[in-house]
């Protein structure tokens, strides 16, 4: 709680010296507790293990490695294209009371239990709530970025959708919640990116937004929002990446989390390696700690081992919607008409009523009728982008 409040203050204040000694506090904590939970394993195998069950280093470098193979190239081809999509339309001036109407707008267009929501602000977006049912969003808005509040609400509310949805005989037991991080993250990821940033879902979404805002919008069309929506352009803040270059920012916490649990390196190295990694990965000088090194809770709050299952979670996600797709859910007519329950009950009865039932290794065969592949999520990432940007 103390590192947290530390984190608040110096995000704001671009002050990473004062958090500093709080990182390396928290990571000698997590490693001596790990030696509690397993002695013989990799302390950071353990936390790995901790946020998705039957992870770890192995794991995630050769899913890691198969998802820069594919990520890393296609990038350079979409730079490279003189197909340039434009998301001018949606940048600047958008007034910030109306985008927080917009907020509880795309929550209805969810489906999430508005009776059983509260929604509020603070500075780094996050789901949670006491049990099974209820579920509090905190997230925030920009003026001069639309998109950021559309894709942190849809975002927030798929993992709002999983807990809402989970048994209610498992309320007060060990089994409510969802299963795992990466399953979580799975849910949330699927209604940002597979729904959100789908050409058939921009016809709704930008209904919603021309309720809103009639004057700056009003001309836009679907097609123009659908591309704005995935321009592909590296940025700073991990956020509000698009979906092509986001796991590139997790592959960058992931490394840097790897070098800090094995002792290779330590609090004071962390905005250099930082800064070099943003560099080579993403082509990026990073400006100031408040958009590097500082910009995430995640570690103020002792959440290594976390950043990996968001790359996890899209993954699953694609697979996800095969599967859907080929059990006969009209995904693209579900999400053009704005009525998203055939989705939602699709992945109410494979995945979000068994709670921790199951482990998310289980619920993935059982719903896709094979184990987890990480190609589903690449060919995904292929087709999408070489299309836009007509590679």
């Amino acid at each position: 709680m103390e590192s947290n409040d530390v984190w608040r203050r110096a995000k704001a204040a671009n002050d990473w010296e004062s958090f500093e000694p709080y990182v390396d506090r928290i990571v000698e904590t997590k490693r001596r507790f790990s030696n509690y939970k397993n002695a013989d394993a990799d302390p950071y195998d353990v936390w790995l293990d901790e946020y998705e069950h039957g992870t770890d280093r192995s794991f995630y470098d050769t899913f890691f490695s198969q998802v820069k193979s594919c990520v890393v190239p296609l990038l350079a081809d979409v730079q490279a294209s003189k197909h340039k999509p434009s998301h001018a339309m949606v940048d600047g001036g958008f007034d910030e009371a109306r985008q927080w109407r917009v907020a509880g707008d795309l929550m209805r267009l969810e489906g999430v239990d508005s009776d059983a929501l509260w929604l509020g602000k603070t500075e780094h977006p996050f789901t949670g709530g006491p049990g099974v049912g209820f579920v509090v969003i905190a997230s925030h808005v920009y003026p001069d970025n639309l998109l950021s509040n559309v894709f942190s609400m849809l975002h927030e509310g798929g993992h709002t959708l999983y807990e809402q949805n989970v048994n209610p005989a498992y309320r007060f037991t060990s089994l409510k919640g969802g299963t795992s991080s990466g399953m979580h993250e799975g849910q949330s990821r699927f209604f940002e990116n597979y729904v959100g940033r789908s050409e058939a879902f921009a016809t709704p979404l930008l209904k919603i937004l021309k309720k809103r805002f009639p004057g700056q919008l009003g001309r836009v069309t679907p097609f123009q929002l659908y591309m704005a929506e995935n321009c592909a352009e590296p940025c700073l803040i991990r956020c509000d990446a698009d979906e092509l270059t986001y796991p590139l920012h997790i592959v960058i916490r992931y490394e840097i989390e790897q070098l800090l649990f094995s002792g290779e390196a330590s609090a004071k190295d962390i905005p250099g390696l930082w800064n070099e990694r943003y560099k080579s990965y993403l082509g990026l000088d990073v400006p100031d700690y408040s958009r590097g090194c500082l910009q995430d809770t995640h570690w103020s709050d002792g959440d290594f081992g976390y950043f990996p299952t968001y790359a996890l979670g899209s993954a699953f996600g694609a697979q996800l919607k095969t599967a859907m797709i080929d059990d006969g859910v009209n995904f693209d007519g579900a999400c053009a008409a704005g009525d998203l329950a055939p989705i939602r009950e699709w992945l109410r009865t494979r995945i979000w009523t068994w709670g921790r039932a199951k482990d998310a290794g289980e619920l993935m065969e059982a719903a896709c009728g094979e184990p987890f592949s990480p190609t589903y999520f690449t060919d995904y990432l292929t087709q999408k982008f070489s299309s836009i940007y007509g590679l």
